[in-house]
């Protein structure tokens, strides 16, 4: 077992090595770069990203990113692809071939079908005098000085560049296209994720959720109705018009002000303007209108009615967070 020094200047050197990694790709990001992004976005077909052993595992997620984020793209294992999988590229795909030396028996052998094929490729590559870099139609440089493999061998801030580079290709595509949080949401009903983009408050909120009381009722009958309606707190109104609204902690308060409260009424301890949001926001909305105001209940309109009050509570249990 190493030291504890040791195995923290390990780490923090591998940090610093893959930072120094990422740093040097800028000097990528040139005319080049940009006729890349023009040729995926003026391509009629799909992005198909190519790649073996660990480039491959880099091609995977750089088409989950891709097809989040309104690219459709599919991975294509170098290997697989010269023993049927060609059969997957389309008239009009363009090929990202991931490859940190450029020289991958595999990679020599795909590419000349590829290119009989008439599609265009990209190659994303450490190697700039490689055959792939010589057969491939753009090239975008993605070598590094080091691994950070203290022999200078496992993959590590090589795969770190080409991860970066592709997260660089999918944010400057969706921002070409203008990808707003509405498109991202089609492509994430599920999860946390798709909870912050899809649920609204009207799917949420509970039945019997609208208590309420008018400004001349006692505190007795306030205590009540929150009680009942157990979302600690209750809207105040005076005939059809909402005043405001009184939670636990407006009554918490209001005891440690006074020694009896048998007659004060509904409208000398509310809240006046409270905060409202409309039945069709997104869950999420609301709870950064809690978090931001430091409240834990807000009010829900329909039109400007009034329909209930939801409580963060609810919110937290549907795992929005």
């Amino acid at each position: 077992m190493k030291p504890s020094s040791e195995i923290k200047k390990n780490a923090k050197d591998t940090i610093n090595i893959e930072l120094a990694a990422i740093e040097k790709l800028k000097g990528s990001i040139n005319d080049n770069f940009v006729s890349v992004i023009e040729l995926i976005l003026a391509a009629k077909g799909r992005l198909i990203v190519a790649g073996i052993g660990k480039s491959a595992n880099i091609a995977n997620k750089m088409v989950a990113t891709f097809n989040s984020t309104g690219q459709p793209a599919i991975f294509l294992h170098a290997a697989d692809a010269i023993h049927g999988d060609l059969g997957n590229i389309q008239n009009g795909d363009v090929i990202i071939c991931i490859s940190k030396s450029g020289n991958t028996p595999e990679v020599k052998a795909l590419i000349p079908f590829i290119k009989n094929m008439g599609n265009k490729i990209v190659a994303l590559t450490g190697n700039t005098n490689s055959f792939l870099s010589k057969e491939a139609d753009f090239i975008l440089d993605v070598s590094v000085d080091q691994e950070a493999c203290p022999n200078n061998l496992a993959p590590t801030s090589s795969t770190t560049a080409q991860l970066v580079m592709g997260d660089a290709i999918a944010v400057s595509l969706l921002a070409c296209k203008n990808f707003s949080d509405k498109d991202f949401a089609r492509f994430h009903p599920g999860g946390t994720l798709g909870k912050r983009l899809h649920l609204r408050l009207e799917d949420i909120l509970l039945e019997d959720c609208n208590p309420q009381v008018d400004w001349n009722a006692t505190i007795n009958e306030v205590i009540i109705e929150i009680s009942e309606k157990r979302l600690g707190a209750t809207a105040v109104f005076k005939g059809n018009q909402l005043l405001g609204i009184i939670t636990d902690g407006d009554l918490r308060r209001m005891l440690e002000r006074v020694d009896s409260f048998s007659n004060l009424k509904a409208k000398d301890i509310m809240s006046l303007n409270p905060k409202m949001i409309s039945v069709n926001s997104l869950v999420y909305d609301a709870l950064q209108i809690m978090e931001d105001n430091k409240i834990t209940q807000i009010i829900v309109t329909d039109k400007d009615n009034y329909i209930g009050i939801v409580h963060m509570h609810e919110i937290l249990k549907e795992g929005v967070l």
